[in-house]
C-alpha cells in the first residue's frame, strides 16, 4: 500500500519503522468521532464549493457505510495503514474510488487527530460526570438511611470529636460535586474546534470553520492554527480532574479498607464485593477498595508521562504526540470503571451502628464540648483548653470517663462548672449541639441532604 507522502521517498517504509509508529492498535477506537469529523468537513467542502456537492455526499455515503462496517465488526482495521485517519480514508477509496481522495482536501491529520481526541473527550466527559453524580446520589442516599449513626470523627487517624456517619458520607459528596464542577469547566475548554487548522498554517482554499464547529456542536473554534494542532492543554486538563477525582474515590476506598478490619470493624462489606484467599478459608479481602486505591498511581502516571511529553515540544505538531491517546484512553476507562463499581458497593455496605456509636463515646471525644461550655460561661478559651486538659489528665490517673466525674470533680478543676454540663458530656449532646452551618448535628445534616439533593437535580 503506497503512502500518502510516497511522492517524495525512493524507499518504502520498513516493516519494523511501520510496526513502530502505528497507533491503530489504540486509537482504532476513535473511528466513530473521525467519520463524524469527516462528514462535517466533507459537507462543508461542497458547500463551500470546494469540491463538487456531488462528490461530497457520495463521500458521505461511503462514510456511513463504513461507519455501519465498523459498527457491525466486519470492517477491518490494518496495521500498515498507521492509524485510524488512513484505515478509514483508505476504505473509503476503495469503496467510491478517486472520489475519496478529494476528502483529505485543506486539512491534515494534525488537526484531524485533535478534533478526534476534543469529540472523544467530550463524550467521555459528559459520561463520567453522570457517573460521579450516580455514585453522589448512593452516598446522599446511605447518609439519609443512616442519618442518626454516631461515630468517632478523626484528625491524624486519632479520635478527635464524635460526628454522624451521614455528615462523614457527605463530605465525600462534597468532593464529588467539586469534581463534577471541574470537568464541567474542563468541557468547555475541550468544546473548541481545532479543524481548518491543516498541518499548521491554516489553508488558501476558501473553508468555513464556522459551519463545521456549527455541525459538530462546537462552541468555537480556535484562533490560532498553530496552537490549534499543538495543544494538548485540554487533555492534561482532563488528566488533572481524573486525578483529583480517583484521589477522592482512594480517600474513600482506603476508609473502607481500614472500617473493615476486626480493629475498627465499623463496617461489612458485601461478599460480592470482596474475596476470599488462596490458602487462609478464614479471610474476607476488601479487594475492590483496594484495586481503586491501586488504580489512582496509574492515572497519577497518566497526567505526569502527557506532562513529560509535552513540556520540550517545540510548535507545533511532533509526532511524540501519537502518546496523548493511550494515558487519556486509560484514565477515562480506570475512571470509569471505578466509579460504577463504587456506586454498586455502596448502599451494600452494613454499618456496625454499635461499634461506631460505642467508638464515639472513648476516648474523651467530648473534651472540647467541655471548653466550649467553660467559653460560654465567660471564660477565655485558652484558659478553658488548659483547665479541660487537667481534666482529662485527671480522668487518665483515675481512669475513668469524662461523663463519669461527679460535679464535685468537676467543679474543683473550675467553679463555673454546674449541673448542666453533663448533656455535653456524651456522644449525642456533642452533635446535638454543633449546630453551626455546616456541622454535624442531625438539624444541619438534614439541610445539607436536602441541597445536595437539590443540586443533583440540575
Amino acid at each position: 500500500m503506497k503512502k500518502p507522502w510516497s511522492g517524495r521517498f525512493k524507499e518504502r517504509t520498513a516493516g519494523i519503522v511501520e510496526s513502530f509508529t502505528q497507533s491503530i492498535s489504540f486509537d482504532s477506537r476513535l473511528w466513530k468521532y473521525d467519520i463524524e469529523g469527516s462528514i462535517a468537513h466533507a459537507a462543508m467542502l461542497g458547500r463551500q464549493g470546494i469540491i463538487p456537492k456531488g462528490d461530497s455526499r457520495r463521500i458521505i455515503r461511503g462514510l456511513k457505510e463504513i461507519e455501519d462496517e465498523i459498527a457491525s465488526g466486519t470492517f477491518r482495521f490494518r496495521q500498515d495503514l498507521e492509524d485510524i485517519h488512513m484505515n478509514i480514508e483508505t476504505a473509503l477509496i476503495r469503496k467510491i474510488g478517486d472520489v475519496g481522495k478529494k476528502l483529505h482536501t485543506a486539512r491534515s491529520r494534525n488537526d484531524q487527530v485533535a478534533l478526534d481526541i476534543r469529540l472523544y473527550l467530550r463524550d467521555e466527559i459528559g459520561l463520567i460526570g453522570a457517573a460521579v453524580k450516580d455514585l453522589q446520589k448512593r452516598l446522599t442516599e446511605a447518609a439519609e438511611r443512616h442519618i442518626d449513626v454516631i461515630m468517632p470523627g478523626y484528625t491524624h487517624l486519632q479520635r478527635a470529636q464524635p460526628v454522624l456517619l451521614s455528615h462523614h458520607l457527605l463530605a465525600y459528596v462534597e468532593m464529588l460535586n467539586r469534581d463534577r464542577e471541574r470537568l464541567s469547566e474542563t468541557f468547555r475548554r475541550v468544546n473548541v474546534l481545532p479543524l481548518g487548522a491543516a498541518a499548521l498554517a491554516g489553508t488558501s482554499l476558501p473553508i468555513d470553520r464556522e459551519y463545521v464547529a456549527k455541525l459538530l456542536g462546537f462552541e468555537g473554534v480556535m484562533e490560532n492554527s498553530m496552537d490549534a494542532v499543538s495543544d494538548r492543554d485540554f487533555a492534561l486538563e482532563f488528566l488533572a480532574d481524573a486525578s483529583i477525582l480517583i484521589m477522592h474515590l482512594s480517600r474513600l476506598s482506603e476508609e473502607l479498607v481500614l472500617w473493615s478490619t476486626a480493629e475498627f470493624s465499623f463496617v461489612e462489606l458485601p461478599d460480592a464485593f470482596t474475596t476470599g484467599s488462596s490458602i487462609m478459608p478464614q479471610k474476607k479481602n476488601p479487594d475492590v477498595a483496594e484495586l481503586i486505591r491501586g488504580k489512582t498511581g496509574r492515572i497519577y502516571g497518566s497526567l505526569i508521562s502527557l506532562l513529560t511529553t509535552m513540556k520540550g515540544l517545540p510548535l507545533s505538531y511532533n509526532r511524540d504526540m501519537q502518546e496523548d491517546k493511550i494515558p487519556v484512553f486509560d484514565a477515562v476507562d480506570t475512571v470509569k470503571a471505578s466509579l460504577s463499581v463504587l456506586a454498586e458497593m455502596v448502599p451494600r455496605i452494613r454499618f456496625n451502628r454499635e461499634r461506631m456509636a460505642g467508638t464515639a463515646s472513648d476516648a474523651y471525644a467530648t473534651a472540647t464540648d467541655v471548653a466550649e461550655y467553660l467559653v460560654r460561661k465567660g471564660m477565655p478559651f485558652r484558659e478553658a483548653h488548659e483547665v479541660t486538659g487537667r481534666i482529662v489528665l485527671h480522668c487518665i490517673e483515675k481512669g475513668k470517663r469524662l461523663a463519669d466525674l461527679d460535679r464535685g470533680e468537676l467543679k474543683s478543676f473550675s467553679p463555673l462548672i454546674e449541673e448542666d454540663i453533663y448533656p455535653y458530656l456524651t456522644a449525642e449532646g456533642s452533635i446535638a449541639s454543633r449546630g453551626s452551618r455546616g456541622g454535624t448535628s442531625v438539624t444541619e445534616v438534614r439541610k445539607q441532604i436536602t441541597r445536595i439533593k437539590r443540586l443533583l437535580r440540575t
